[in-house]
């Protein structure tokens, strides 16, 4: 779920056009999880989300640089997307490996 201040970005068509070509283009697929050797496609009723690495903010969200820049994107499934987010928070750490366990 995103912050308010972005529900304009997040409803617009440039964005709905960069996620879609951007999903596209990573075999609709989270790439985490291949990397891990998983294969974890995004469904219908189980869509994939893009996460970017660098956080949207209200200073920043006007910046296509950050917000459609696909060097700025991950491809994940919801699980992976959660662990993101609940890393960024300092719940988590990630050793040097790329495993993921709690703080």
């Amino acid at each position: 779920m995103h912050e308010q201040f972005a529900n304009a970005f997040y409803g617009s068509g440039a964005w709905k056009r960069c996620r879609r070509e951007f999903a596209k283009a990573r075999g609709n697929m989270c790439e985490r999880c291949y990397r891990k050797g998983l294969v974890v496609v995004g469904t219908r009723e189980r869509p994939l989300e893009v996460h970017h690495k660098i956080r949207l903010t209200p200073e920043n969200i006007g910046d296509p640089d950050i917000t459609l820049n696909w060097d700025n994107m991950e491809l994940l499934c919801k699980d992976c997307h959660e662990e993101e987010r609940e890393r960024a928070k300092g719940r988590w750490k990630v050793d040097e490996n790329g495993h993921v366990s709690a703080r």
